[in-house]
């Protein structure tokens, strides 16, 4: 099992993660939106085990992912979050150079993806600083502290380290194409055993 995120679930919260995964154990079919090719959404996309590029203007960086086919703007122009969002998967994203390392501030997610792949929930009230830098010409150090007061009963971080892969090339990624809920009566899932 991966290592849990040094977080605690307020009550609210902790009482949907507790019948989500009582509904798993007896075997109902509850999915993450991910099942239905919803994107991941932040920081989800981020430990996609797929390649990620980024590209660099005078005011934005741009990343690209492969899992999903997403793209992502985080304005350096010195812009503010916008005063009447649009709420997203991703959020409103606006960042600043400290240094060598990209500071990225994020708000305004629409509470509809989880945090991670083990299916951590968040609201619409999430707030991300992510943190980019390069220790070393192979490696991309990501930092992400997640602020989310409906969800979290404090803000909690966690830290990764990327690699470099100059051998990969993004490719195209479709997650729709012959997408089939197999819960539909046609296949039952077997519960998972521990």
């Amino acid at each position: 099992m991966p290592p849990k995120p040094p977080m605690k679930l307020t009550p609210e919260w902790q009482a949907k993660a507790d019948a989500f995964r009582a509904a798993q154990k007896q075997g109902e079919n509850v999915q993450s939106e991910a099942a239905n090719c919803v994107p991941p959404g932040l920081p989800g996309i981020m430990t996609q085990p797929y390649p990620i590029e980024f590209l660099y203007q005078p005011d934005k960086v741009v990343i690209l992912t492969e899992a999903y086919m997403q793209f992502r703007h985080i304005w350096t122009d010195g812009r503010q979050h916008a005063e009447d969002p649009d709420l997203t998967f991703y959020g409103d994203s606006t960042g600043f150079w400290d240094g060598d390392t990209l500071v990225v501030d994020t708000v305004n997610f629409n509470g509809k993806t989880r945090l991670d792949t083990i299916g951590h929930p968040h609201s619409d009230r999430l707030h991300l600083v992510q943190k980019f830098s390069r220790p070393d010409l192979g490696h991309l150090r990501y930092e992400v502290i997640v602020d989310d007061p409906k969800t979290f009963t404090r803000t909690w971080n966690n830290v990764r380290t990327q690699t470099l892969r100059t051998d990969w090339e993004m490719m195209e990624y479709s997650c729709e194409e012959n997408n089939k809920d197999l819960w539909e009566g046609r296949v039952k899932v077997p519960k998972y055993k521990r």
